[in-house]
């Protein structure tokens, strides 16, 4: 799977599952008639949507992304691409931790809104990561896959070759005339 497709999907994926988190927080407030409840999940999830916005708002990759991409080993052929595999094996966590809040509705509707806040920031802080990515490997020719690992080690990516962007030379000294 491609990094940058990756990068879109865990995006998505913990937009999804804040959604999903906030709508279990909702209904098991409401049943309960906990109004109060409902404001503070409210203002949290307002709270958590500024920090991620604070913290995705730099167009760059950042430094973690960075050092993944140098450390990308190279190789000539495609690797196998599994989307759905790559996708379950990397973001594992994500799902568990999105059912057990789930879960634990039922006892505590405050769970799943406090996880949604956290899934809120994490899909904000990376929404522009993978736009990032597809201008590295449009400048340098390269695309990144995620290499299969175990879901237990840190993940690791494959360099191949790609089509480098040919963009029109602009004379700015021509311009300026």
């Amino acid at each position: 799977m491609r990094f940058a497709d990756f990068l879109k999907a865990t995006v998505l994926t913990s937009a999804g599952a804040a959604t999903a988190l906030a709508a279990l927080t909702l209904a098991g407030a409401s049943s309960d008639d906990q109004l109060t409840l409902v404001y503070l999940m409210v203002a949290w999830w307002l709270i958590a949507a500024l920090i991620g916005s604070v913290l995705g708002r730099r167009n760059e990759t950042t430094p973690p992304i960075a050092r993944l991409l140098a450390s990308a080993r190279f190789q000539h052929a495609l690797p196998d691409v599994a989307p759905a595999r790559v996708l379950l094996n990397r973001l594992w966590p994500l799902l568990g931790s999105t059912i057990a809040a789930g879960l634990l509705s039922v006892y505590a509707p405050q769970i799943p809104g406090i996880a949604a806040g956290f899934a809120i920031i994490w899909a904000l802080a990376w929404r522009r990561q993978d736009a990032a990515v597809t201008a590295i490997e449009e400048r340098d020719g390269a695309r990144f896959y995620v290499e299969r690992t175990s879901p237990f080690r840190a993940i690791k990516l494959v360099r191949t070759p790609g089509l480098k962007a040919a963009l029109p030379r602009v004379d700015r000294t021509a311009a300026h005339s």
